[in-house]
């Protein structure tokens, strides 16, 4: 056994994590949702959404059953929807084209949908023992810092070399340690900023931390460019009830129910200003996506009690195909965080 993978083996089975909620499963089903939730999800979140999933979806087969509005109303809030899209397209293939049963090689559950290279690594390593390379986030950085890969990773074939390397690092025996260390290094000494070196057991081999400048590592020049979106948001209410709308199957909150969009709070106003009714401008939001940062600010506007069924059916003809729902009911719904903060907050 390599040196590196012996180091990280011996300090994995003393100071890695052990009690993680999806540790210990040979389950490909609780391995595979965890993988899932924590791409780009920090464990602590994770920890919180887990069991009330698996509480509601024990098996793949009660997941590939549920209306895809069930399956993103529990994920509502934890964000990267298309995860959730995925799971449920993966849940189904898997009963539909595998018996229920998930492919037992790496390869093969890279097939899946959703389900991409280091995923399905992970999944046949926990569940199946098999010897493959993960290569998330967090393990790029401590490999390319370890072993001083300075090859830029926006370049497919560097991207590919490093592949080559991390196949090379794997241990003959103990890949189950050797895959959760390098997890659970990345997660919590080999930060982005200010790495704990000293709490390495990859200290002394190290290459970035000899050069002194780990920060460095790994090198990917092709940085996203982030863009600025502004909407306006209403929210109607009539009663205790709200006016919701469903999202197009692609795009930004893809088959979430969310509050009406509209392209300013200026034409948003003007359309108000003819309901009956009082409204006002309420603080505005500003929510983070993965390429652009969205400026919201909702408008509410508070239907009279008394108001004609006929003048009822008028208004909404106006507003964009959606719903009536009680704020109890919208809060059961797949709702994106900003919008459920907002009726929330009622």
């Amino acid at each position: 056994m390599g040196e590196l993978a012996a180091k990280l083996i011996a300090w994995q089975q003393r100071h890695g994590r052990h009690n993680l909620p999806w540790q210990g499963s040979r389950d490909p089903y609780r391995v595979w949702l965890s993988e899932i939730m924590l791409q780009q999800t920090q464990v602590a979140t994770v920890l919180n959404y887990y069991p009330r999933f698996l509480a509601r979806f024990g098996d793949v087969r009660s997941l590939a059953a549920a209306p895809l509005d069930d399956v993103l109303a529990l994920w509502s809030g934890l964000g990267y929807y298309s995860r959730a899209r995925n799971l449920h397209r993966c849940a189904q293939s898997v009963v539909g084209a595998h018996g229920g049963e998930f492919p037992r090689s790496a390869a093969a559950l890279a097939e899946l949908p959703g389900i991409g290279r280091s995923t399905a690594a992970a999944i046949a390593v926990f569940c199946f023992g098999e010897r493959a390379a993960i290569l998330d986030g967090n393990v790029k950085r401590v490999l390319t810092r370890a072993i001083g890969y300075g090859d830029d990773l926006a370049v497919v074939a560097a991207e590919r070399t490093l592949w080559q390397r991390a196949e090379a690092l794997l241990p003959a025996s103990g890949i189950e340690a050797y895959t959760q260390g390098l997890m659970d290094l990345g997660a919590t000494r080999c930060s982005v900023r200010r790495p704990q070196c000293n709490a390495c057991p990859l200290h002394a081999l190290c290459v970035a931390r000899r050069e002194g400048a780990p920060e460095r590592y790994p090198v990917k020049t092709r940085k996203l460019e982030r863009r600025q979106r502004s909407n306006a948001m209403l929210w109607l209410s009539d009663g205790d009830r709200v006016w919701l709308v469903q999202r197009p199957s692609h795009g930004v909150w893809a088959g979430l129910w969310s509050l009406a969009l509209y392209d300013s709070l200026d034409q948003l106003q003007a359309l108000a200003a003819a309901w009956p009714g009082h409204g006002e401008g309420l603080a505005p939001v500003d929510h983070s996506l993965t390429h652009f940062d969205w400026h919201l600010q909702p408008w509410r506007q508070q239907l009279p009690r008394r108001l004609s069924a006929a003048r009822r059916a008028a208004l909404d003809a106006e507003l964009p195909a959606g719903r009536w729902f009680t704020i109890e009911q919208a809060l059961q719904l797949g709702l994106p965080a900003p919008v459920r903060r907002l009726l929330a907050s009622t």
